[in-house]
């Protein structure tokens, strides 16, 4: 590895109401792991990140339709047992807009959280609907990315709502200003990934959700051309840890100023770490 800093830009400690969704079955399944598995610990989550050299962690909050699953107040609370270590994406409730867009100035301005996240399939809407609008504007007016899921949806809702062309690019085209991270590679749709980093030069994508050593071929070769600078490491943990992520990453053969720029140069710049 290269000597810089290493940061998960996708990361959660989940909370026993979350780990309980049954739509996370086959997340579950897919990764061999029982309920209690998944609900580390904040010294569980160092632990995994220092086995790892990873530096810096973002604990992502969860909010749907149904309420908060990993609210803001406790993911300031596992932060703050690490301050040093972790940071926070705040997420919001849509059918509160006004409430959202009081959050994240809030937030932003007084805690410890670098961004917002908001999953399109948990709320089973496009990333155009009209309830995501004044998300955006406290976003770009926060001056924090938006991080939000590209590509199909592991547990067991929709998928359509990951596709990045209409969709995502309808936002982007409505919002220039808004800085977007899209989250967990964007298959099958790596097409439309390669169309939207040439479009537009506040796109982002991470790799969380997928081993190094399982990434598409063409998202590999991706990284090497168009994804240059663009492309942003992330874990998914605790569904997977840092090392089975990072395994393999020799094999890849990045050009050693591609690879600082993925474990974590890229993102202390949009995230402004």
């Amino acid at each position: 590895m290269t000597g810089g800093k290493i940061i998960d830009v996708w990361a959660q400690n989940l909370t026993p109401r979350m780990a309980q969704a049954p739509w996370l079955e086959s997340l579950l399944r897919w990764t061999n792991q029982s309920t209690a598995q998944v609900l580390p610990s904040v010294g569980d989550t160092v632990a995994a990140m220092d086995a790892a050299q990873v530096d810096i962690s973002l604990l992502s909050a969860w909010y749907g339709p149904q309420g908060a699953l990993i609210s803001n107040d406790e993911v300031e609370v596992q932060i703050a047992e690490a301050p040093e270590r972790l940071r926070g994406l705040l997420s919001v409730d849509l059918a509160d807009p006004m409430g959202a867009v009081r959050e994240i100035r809030t937030r932003v301005e007084n805690g410890p959280f670098v961004g917002v996240r908001v999953v399109p399939w948990l709320w089973d809407l496009p990333p155009n609907d009209r309830r995501y609008y004044p998300v955006y504007v406290a976003c770009v007016e926060a001056g924090v990315p938006l991080c939000t899921q590209i590509g199909h949806t592991g547990p067991l809702k929709r998928s359509e709502t990951g596709r990045l062309i209409p969709y995502l690019e309808d936002v982007m085209l409505d919002f220039p200003e808004l800085v977007v991270v899209g989250g967990h590679v964007g298959f099958p749709w790596l097409d439309e990934l390669l169309s939207m980093t040439f479009k537009f030069r506040n796109f982002y994508v991470d790799t969380s959700a997928y081993t190094l050593q399982r990434l598409p071929a063409a998202f590999k070769d991706f990284m090497r051309g168009a994804g240059r600078g663009r492309v942003m490491f992330g874990t998914n943990w605790p569904m997977l840890s840092p090392q089975q992520c990072l395994a393999g990453l020799q094999s890849m053969q990045l050009e050693a100023d591609v690879e600082t720029a993925f474990l974590g140069e890229t993102a202390q710049r949009v995230f402004q770490l």
